[in-house]
Formats: C-alpha cells, structure tokens, sequence
C-alpha cells in the first residue's frame, strides 16, 4: 500500500491521515503495531508523557500497516463494509429438487429460508430457489463473484437473485409486496458478450446503494431506505433479462413516488447499461427499459408499463 507521503499537498496529506484515522478507529482489530516508545522511556511504559503532554504518533508508520483487498489480495486486514448485506439467491433447471446450485461454486454452503411471512406465503415457489451465500463487504463481494459462473455461461432458464438480507425474491415479501420492478430484455445473440459487464455493473450500483437518487437528498428523512430491494438476472433460450426490484411502485401518474422511480429507471439505462437517455432500444426480443408494479404484472394485458 502506498504510504501517506508528505510530499502531498497539504489538503491531500491531511485527507489521507484522517482517511487513515478513520480506518484505525473503525478496524481496531486490524494488525497495527503501537507507536514507537518515546525517547527516554522505561520499560512498561511506552509513552512516559509529562501532564499535559499528547502522544504524536507516526501516520505514515501505521498507514503502512493498513493491507486493504486492493493492496494485499490475500492478506489484507481492513474490510471495506457494504451499507447493508446482502444474499445471492440461484435456481436453474439443474437445481430442482437438488440441496444446492449445480452452476455455480458449490464452495458456498447452503443457508435456509428467512423465517418471514412472505417466505411462508412463497413457499412452493420458492423450494426451487437455493439461497447461496449472504455478504457484507466489498472483499466478500469480489470473493463471490470471482467464483460463480457468468450469465453468459448460464444454462437456459437460470437466474441469479441478488436481494437485500432477509428479503427474499418473490413478490409475496413484505418489502416487495407493494413494489414493482425496471427491466430490460436483450436478443442473446447480440448480447452474448455484454450480458456479463451489464450483470456486474447493476449488482455494483445495487450494493453501492447508486440507483436511488433519494438517498443523497438532503431533505430526504434519515434512514430512509432504497427503493431497490434487489436485481436480477434471467437467461432464456433466445433473450437475457436484468431486472431491478423496488419496494413501492407509484399508483398513478401523478403519484409523486413516480419521479422518483423514473430515476431509478434513468440510472439504470444510462449509466448501468450504458444507453443514451433517446436510445430506443424495442426490437425483435428487444424491450425498451420498462417498469411495471408486481400487481400489474399480474393484469398482463391491461396493465400500463413507465418506460424510460
């Protein structure tokens, strides 16, 4: 790890000691040697401060000794913390009646179902959904992905499931009851090598909590949680489908909810899936990026999507 270096300005050298302090304070378990015994000092007492006096201590000394995933891949001792946790959810045609996915890395051990009643609700439904592996971290979260098979490699008919901790992927979830969800359908065969970029752009944006604009509104309550429950990914036989889950949908157009959906929308087309805001992208086994409740899912025929 490169070492906080006085020969950074002096805003840049302060931000980078109070990144450092920062990272000390909230990782104490983290390898850090003490600071150096002050000259003069007798054993058993490493600071022998006169009254009054405050301990300097060696910022580039203890920077050194902060290993991150991005300087140590394999011996790292600071984890970077997710905003909140989450699981990644698999089934395929291979998983049915099996105890665990057969696609991906079988290294992972198999969680059971949250005790919710909206898993209780989606139960038969869900026997066929394996629940992977549940993370907190950005090393976590590399961890997995390095080790799971790509969309693009996907059978037909499988699916990932990335949801928030303790929702699960099903309409009948509390959190997802009321909501509905942004999606967009890709020809395969166009597709192919794109699919797994899209994939891993919208599960970064779903973790680093960047679909929801109403988060980093300052008038916005504190607390307030995402829109976004959760992301998906389906491959078929002749199309890809990415999907983003949110907990409400707006009842009408004039609902104020909707400005705030249709920004999750615009996020996710331009910059997840890297469309321009005009780009028409409807065509054969094409959608435009659309977004419809999970009860007008269920009208099908009169149901009225948004599209972005």
């Amino acid at each position: 790890m490169t070492s906080v270096s006085s020969a950074l300005p002096g805003p840049a050298l302060q931000a980078a000691r109070s990144a450092v302090q920062a990272a000390l304070a909230e990782h104490p378990e983290a390898n850090i040697p003490p600071p150096p015994a002050k000259a003069g000092a007798k054993d058993g007492d490493a600071e022998a401060l006169e009254p009054g006096e405050i301990q300097e201590v060696d910022m580039q000394a203890q920077a050194e000794t902060i290993r991150t995933v991005f300087s140590d891949p394999k011996n790292f001792n600071v984890k970077h913390p997710l905003y909140s946790p989450w699981t990644l959810w698999f089934d395929s045609p291979a998983t049915k009646g099996r105890n665990l996915p057969q696609t991906p890395s079988t290294a992972f051990p198999q969680t059971p179902l949250p005790q919710t009643p909206g898993a209780h609700a989606a139960l038969g439904w869900m026997e066929d959904i394996k629940r992977v592996i549940s993370f907190d971290s950005v090393e976590e979260f590399w961890g997995l992905y390095n080790n799971i098979v790509p969309p693009s490699q996907l059978p037909q008919k499988a699916n990932y499931y990335l949801f928030k901790e303790g929702i699960i992927p099903a309409w009948e979830d509390e959190a997802n009851k009321l909501g509905g969800k942004w999606s967009i359908q890709l020809p395969k065969d166009k597709n192919r090598s794109n699919v797994d970029k899209m994939w891993l752009y919208t599960m970064l944006a779903a973790i680093g909590e960047t679909f929801d604009p109403f988060l980093t509104d300052p008038d916005a309550p504190p607390g307030s949680p995402s829109l976004v429950t959760g992301v998906i990914v389906s491959t078929r036989p002749q199309f890809y489908r990415l999907s983003i889950w949110t907990r409400l949908a707006p009842a009408n157009d004039e609902d104020p909810l909707r400005a705030r959906v249709e920004a999750v929308g615009k996020h996710f087309k331009m910059a997840v899936l890297g469309y321009s805001d005009t780009q028409k992208l409807a065509g054969p086994l094409a959608t435009e990026v659309e977004f419809l409740s999970h009860k007008d899912s269920e009208k099908k025929k009169t149901a009225k999507k948004i599209v972005v």
